[in-house]
């Protein structure tokens, strides 16, 4: 029996139409004021150039603006963040978007945990990390919590399944762990060094695959009836997991390209205008 599809794609299309209502609501209760994401992109890299264009285009549909701010690959880590602190000062901007990667010169780190924790619509600071992971109200990091609500919309169940999460970067297989433990699942962190990670893999219900390596995980380390989503995206259009063979043995999967991409811009405006509601209301509690 062929798999679930678990289609970003079209999961995202469809939050557009509800985005655009609440976007609506916000200018109507505000007096005109529109939800605004700022991003920055430091430097040239053309990668990085195509998202920032993606996530602008992505407030556009929704009727949202965004501020595209581009700075030299000569900018400093006390330029940026001076920057970062005019955003935060800024009660028109209710969303900080810092594009990864930046210059190597530049102290990232302490430039996300600059930023605003009610504007960090990326998830990206120490504060939204530690408060997610104590079950407190954040944002989430946005492709983690793009995969959580993917996987809520298809209504999988998650209590009492037992999770392996492939990857331990900061800002996808650390916040996807702890996202997965608050909704009752078992978690298991494995990486690259992992020794056994195929038997590991084996036990797991649900698969998320953030590694960073084309088809690292290979088919036959999943069972039948798995959950599989795949976080990784590279050239050829194919992720993390060995997906082909697993079509028509696992229970779903997230399809590369279209499954988690979508859900991650996707979750970058839904969290911009969940940040600018907040900010609308407590101007008219005032």
């Amino acid at each position: 029996m062929p798999a679930l599809v678990l289609d970003g794609k079209a999961l995202a299309a469809k939050n557009e139409q509800e985005l655009s209502l609440r976007v609506a609501s916000i200018k109507a209760a505000s007096g005109g004021q529109l939800p605004i994401l700022a991003t920055i992109l430091v430097g040239d890299d053309p990668s990085s150039a195509t998202y920032v264009r993606m996530k602008g285009n992505a407030c556009l549909r929704v009727g949202m603006e965004s501020l595209k701010i581009e700075l030299a690959t000569s900018t400093t880590t006390s330029e940026l963040l001076l920057q970062i602190h005019d955003l935060n000062n800024n009660p028109n901007i209710h969303g900080i978007l810092l594009q990864h990667p930046v210059p190597a010169h530049i102290d990232e780190h302490q430039c996300f945990n600059a930023i605003d924790v009610a504007k960090d619509v990326d998830g990206v600071s120490c504060l939204s990390f530690g408060r997610i992971s104590m079950g407190e109200e954040a944002h989430g990091s946005a492709t983690p919590k793009g995969i959580m609500r993917l996987l809520a919309a298809y209504n999988i169940e998650l209590a009492g399944k037992h999770a392996v999460v492939i990857g331990r970067s900061a800002i996808l297989g650390k916040p996807m762990a702890m996202m997965l433990l608050n909704a009752n699942c078992t978690v298991t962190i494995c990486h690259s060094h992992t020794q056994n990670l195929a038997e590991l893999i084996k036990q797991a219900d649900i698969i998320v695959g953030a590694v960073g390596k084309p088809e690292f995980i290979k088919a036959d380390w999943i069972k039948d009836g798995a959950v599989v989503i795949d976080a990784g995206y590279h050239a050829g259009g194919i992720g993390d997991i060995e997906l082909a063979p697993l079509i028509n043995r696992v229970a779903a999967y997230s399809p590369v390209p279209g499954g988690v991409g979508p859900m991650t811009i996707n979750t970058l405006i839904y969290q911009t205008i969940d940040s600018a509601e907040k900010a609308v209301s407590g101007l008219l509690s005032k």
